[in-house]
């Protein structure tokens, strides 16, 4: 450190003024204080830094992981629709408690029709009840929810059979209210879809409903089925509904999440320093950087971008702090594939020159009061 500035200001300063203030009682202690913070600001650089080897000891709460293609691969794998949603496939149609039935006795108008011919089909219909039964002439009441039109139409069929020669029996449905998909959240209009025979999938009921583009989170999208709780990502879904469609099964519900609280903060040496909201799973670390206006060409150190990611539970999962070494225009493919995520931090450090430029920055104030103090030494000692 001979001939810099900071040894100017460390060894110096401090000799002249103990040198010219023999006389003063108060004056050495006030060089000697002067010395240990200048030497201080030498010691502790100004400003946030990433220590990473407090990261890597074995008490600390905090993981610290390297952005590799492996790294980017996992977490794509990760991002996958789940395979039991894609295996799926609709059953047939089973009558549930609220369905209306018209039933047909050919060639036996009085148990077709018993209200008339000039009603009309729905008024002839015959409601499932709420315990899911339902009651039909010379069939008495039968056990109809559960079962698929099929077998309905066998049963009555069976009944009929002891009083009306070779009965031809024919079920339809005419009012579906048994089975119901519901969605919540970021839609349009978010009342209770109605299942019919024919199946939906879970593309077509989020197009019916319609989404809220400006306030939905596109990434948060999660399907509940029988207790568990899968999340979509809708790009995704789109490209798999070509060939592996996800249909959706009665009793299932569909939440999108609004977007007011996703965000990701870029701090540190950027051009922009903001929070940047997104609404998609597809905001890589590249981009992030982006919208902040990228890497400051004069105070950033490309060795030194993180993303610090928390953990809900410290004290049994630590948070991840994953490093990329930017200093390649390479590293950039993996930024490009390294999803953030909401809440992250991401922070880009300051160059080593940055860090010397920033001490100097404050050792110049105290360099001029210890110029104003060294003048005034001279004036007691030489009035």
């Amino acid at each position: 450190m001979n001939g810099s500035p900071v040894h100017y200001f460390v060894t110096i300063i401090p000799r002249r003024l103990l040198e010219k203030g023999r006389n003063m009682k108060t004056l050495p202690a006030v060089a000697i204080l002067l010395f240990a913070i200048v030497l201080n600001g030498c010691a502790i650089v100004p400003g946030q830094r990433m220590d990473e080897g407090a990261l890597q000891r074995e008490d600390s709460h905090v993981k610290l992981v390297q952005i590799t293609p492996e790294l980017v691969e996992n977490d794509q794998a990760q991002a996958a629709i789940p395979q039991e949603l894609l295996s799926y496939q609709p059953e047939d149609y089973r009558i549930g408690s609220g369905d209306t039935l018209y039933i047909t006795v050919w060639d036996h108008p009085e148990l077709t029709s018993p209200a008339g011919s000039q009603q009309q089909t729905v008024a002839n219909g015959r409601l499932v009840r709420p315990d899911g039964t339902l009651f039909y002439p010379y069939a008495g009441t039968i056990k109809a929810a559960g079962l698929t039109i099929e077998e309905l139409r066998l049963l009555l069929t069976k009944k009929l059979s002891s009083f009306v020669r070779q009965p031809q029996v024919d079920v339809s449905v005419v009012g579906y209210g048994s089975h119901r998909i519901t969605l919540e959240g970021a839609f349009q209009h978010t009342d209770a879809q109605v299942m019919n025979a024919v199946p939906v999938t879970l593309s077509q009921a989020i197009g019916a409903a319609g989404i809220d583009s400006q306030q939905a989170d596109l990434s948060g999208l999660t399907l509940t089925r029988d207790g568990k709780t899968y999340r979509l990502d809708l790009t995704k879904l789109n490209q798999a509904e070509g060939n592996q469609a996800i249909y959706l099964k009665p009793g299932d519900k569909v939440f999108l999440p609004y977007n007011d609280s996703k965000e990701v903060y870029v701090v540190g040496e950027v051009m922009r320093p903001q929070a940047i909201t997104f609404k998609t799973t597809d905001l890589t670390l590249t981009q992030a950087l982006g919208r902040a206006g990228g890497l400051s060409q004069v105070t950033s150190s490309g060795n030194a971008v993180y993303v610090i990611r928390g953990s809900q539970k410290l004290s049994q999962t630590p948070a991840e702090v994953f490093h990329l070494n930017a200093r390649s225009p390479a590293s950039y493919v993996l930024a490009d594939n390294f999803r953030v995520e909401p809440g992250d931090v991401v922070f880009v450090g300051a160059s080593a020159i940055t860090k010397w430029n920033r001490v100097l920055a404050q050792l110049l104030p105290l360099s001029g009061f210890i110029y104003q103090t060294t003048l005034s030494v001279d004036k007691a000692n030489n009035p």
